[in-house]
């Protein structure tokens, strides 16, 4: 019996990412039996549901729907919900600014018979160039992990989310980000395996207001601030939050002494400002301030 993966796409005003990413998809190579599902969270202009009804011969099952709540954690609930639907074994999730290889799920599917796991992660390649101004791959090796890290390229036995209650994704995160962070620890917290597919890979561009240094400061604030909200939410004892508190401490007394070190190093020289704006982000959020940085949108 085949095994079929039901692929799943949130977008917000990015229609032509949006596009690329489905060409991709269209050219996979696999034996598994595939259907596409995106879910537009943009009520008013939805430029992503009206492509997707246009494209008529598309080459897999191609639902759309609109997800009326703005948000991210909103619009992937909405891609859960439409998901569970289906009767798919396992619910893949990309998003929209980004495009996998022709072996994806074939790769994802068989790093999932080996390990075993409920949740996989793949590899996300930026190109040429990126690392040395911060926006490096993200990669791990293939096999078993303690954590995931992003919601960007998952994918999900089917069990793991027919066995939550919703809403799967807290809406609380709707514009600060962090949803994906809350969703696996709570996957941890209920005995859930993890595993990363290196060659499960997507793709990823860096639009032009993220290629520059502020907008690297901004994110590494952004995913203290909402890294910390979850710590905060699942109620950390008294001894947690104090060694959080003395590497936050740590952090925003030595990063800038590093950052005076490697100041002539172009590979090197974000790398500690990330560090002391990421501590700035958690302690922002001790003190009950919440970023919202998918308030903003990058490319189109």
């Amino acid at each position: 019996m085949r095994e079929s993966v039901v692929i799943c796409i949130p977008t917000f005003r990015r229609p032509k990412m949006l596009k690329r990413l489905l060409d991709a998809i269209a050219a996979l190579k696999t034996q598994a039996a595939i259907s596409v599902l995106v879910a537009d969270n943009d009520a008013e202009g939805h430029a992503g549901f009206d492509l997707c009804r246009s494209l008529n011969d598309y080459r897999w099952p191609l639902t759309t729907v609109i997800a009326q709540k703005r948000g991210i954690a909103q619009v992937r609930n909405t891609l859960i919900e439409n998901a569970l639907k289906t009767d798919a074994g396992f619910i893949a999730m990309i998003d929209d600014d980004e495009w996998p290889q022709e072996d994806w799920i074939d790769r994802f599917l068989a790093c999932a018979r080996e390990t075993g796991a409920d949740v996989l992660q793949g590899s996300i390649l930026f190109g040429y160039g990126r690392a040395a101004d911060g926006h490096g791959d993200i990669r791990r090796a293939t096999g078993p992990i303690a954590m995931l890290q992003g919601a960007g390229n998952l994918l999900i036995r089917r069990a793991v989310l027919e066995d939550m209650q919703a809403p799967w994704f807290d809406p609380a995160f709707a514009l600060s980000g962090g949803e994906d962070r809350d969703f696996f620890v709570r996957l941890e917290r209920a005995g859930k395996r993890f595993a990363w597919s290196d060659e499960a890979r997507a793709h990823g561009d860096v639009p032009e207001t993220r290629a520059n240094l502020a907008w690297l400061l901004r994110r590494a604030y952004s995913v203290g601030n909402s890294d910390m909200l979850v710590l905060l939410k699942h109620r950390p004892g008294p001894f947690r939050l104090a060694v959080e508190l003395l590497k936050i401490m740590a952090s925003l007394l030595l990063s800038p002494l590093a950052a005076v070190i490697l100041a002539a190093s172009p590979n090197r020289r974000a790398i500690p400002l990330q560090k002391l704006f990421r501590a700035a982000g958690k302690l922002s959020a001790m003190a009950g301030t919440r970023y919202n940085e998918y308030a903003v949108i990058h490319g189109e």
